[in-house]
């Protein structure tokens, strides 16, 4: 079977680095599924789940990825992320909590939506259920 090497890191470290069959992102133009052997690519990611099909165990990794940008060369895909969390490490109380925040700063912002803090409150609503939704997905 063919395979990759998959690589996310973070600046807070590497996220994660494993051998995979199949790597699915959404950059800022769509979704974009990578095989091993594909064409070198570099592509910019937005807020959104990032799912990585192993090789070893024969199952899925669920990686919440908050933008950054996704490179492919030799059957290595190389994700550098703003922010990065895998499915088994998220907070759920956490991000729930972010999610309220975020929609209250929202609520109280609504009038002024050209406002830079309505911009910042929605992206920490949108990373904020990227979490959630990401977290769904934890293996055991």
């Amino acid at each position: 079977m063919a395979e990759m090497r998959v690589q996310i890191v973070a600046p807070s470290g590497v996220i994660y680095d494993h051998r995979a069959s199949m790597v699915s992102a959404r950059a800022i133009d769509g979704d974009i599924s990578i095989l091993p052997n594909h064409t070198p690519i570099i592509l910019p990611l937005t807020i959104h789940a990032v799912r990585i099909k192993r090789i070893s165990i024969d199952a899925e990794d669920w990686v919440a990825v908050n933008g950054g940008v996704l490179e492919v060369r030799n059957n290595v895909c190389s994700i550098v992320a703003d922010s990065a969390e895998r499915a088994r490490d998220i907070d759920i109380e956490r991000a729930f909590e972010e999610k309220h925040r975020a929609e209250e700063s929202m609520k109280r912002l609504s009038g002024i939506k050209a406002n830079l803090e309505y911009k910042r409150a929605s992206i920490s609503l949108h990373k904020a259920l990227n979490r959630i939704n990401v977290s769904k997905n934890k293996r055991v």
